[in-house]
């Protein structure tokens, strides 16, 4: 256990603001450094065969001004692919209406490291954000980051076992941690320590309910 849940320190996270469209949208930044070279890491984000191994099955039209959607969750249109450097994407759920864009980009530090930023832009329901945070969408992305380096590294959990997993100590361990987290990178953000703890204890009873008795 000790060693997935000390990943949790091996990815910095920023929050922020920014302005979309004259409204204000919240942003969650995550940065890890892999130990796999800049092709391998763009191959294992953007190839259909190799996501269906460790993140989700994805279909559509996969290029640049063609639409996407992973198995049971987000969907959305491919807005800017550079390979292997930038992939931009919408990220809506369903029929869900306002912004949401993920970012993924990839810096090569040689030819054996690669430094990965995902970056999430959303407008989110004030109502929403006061009651979560920055963890609704931070403990998900974490758990993404997570995934992605056990596949590059050979160890990856199926998607198919991911829901057994999802319900271990160990993954529990994990999710608390990364909610705690992204609590410190949402005081750091400049929030208010009682609005940080309600939120962190709002996420983490979401993604850790209490085990049944």
């Amino acid at each position: 256990m000790s060693d997935i849940v000390g990943q949790i320190n091996d990815v910095h996270r920023e929050v922020g603001r920014r302005e979309v469209g004259g409204e204000e949208a919240r942003t969650v930044l995550l940065r890890r450094t892999y130990p796999a070279g800049a092709e391998d890491v763009w191959e294992a984000c953007t190839s259909p065969d190799r996501l269906g191994r460790w993140f989700l099955p994805v279909s559509g039209d996969l290029r640049e001004g063609g639409h996407y959607q992973t198995e049971g969750n987000a969907g959305g249109k491919i807005l800017r692919c550079e390979p292997p450097k930038l992939l931009r994407v919408s990220w809506v759920m369903g029929q869900a209406p306002g912004f949401s864009e993920v970012e993924l980009r990839l810096t090569p530090e040689g030819t054996e490291r690669t430094v990965f930023e995902l970056e999430h832009v959303a407008v989110v329901q004030p109502e929403f954000w006061g009651q979560y945070g920055p963890g609704a969408v931070g403990v998900g992305w974490d758990l993404t980051v997570l995934g992605l380096g056990m596949h590059l590294e050979g160890d990856s959990v199926h998607p198919s076992q991911a829901v057994a997993w999802m319900a271990s100590d160990e993954a529990r361990a994990f999710m608390t941690g990364s909610s705690e987290a992204w609590g410190r990178a949402h005081t750091a953000s400049g929030e208010s320590a009682a609005a940080v703890a309600a939120a962190t204890r709002a996420t983490t009873g979401f993604y850790v309910p209490p085990k049944p008795q």
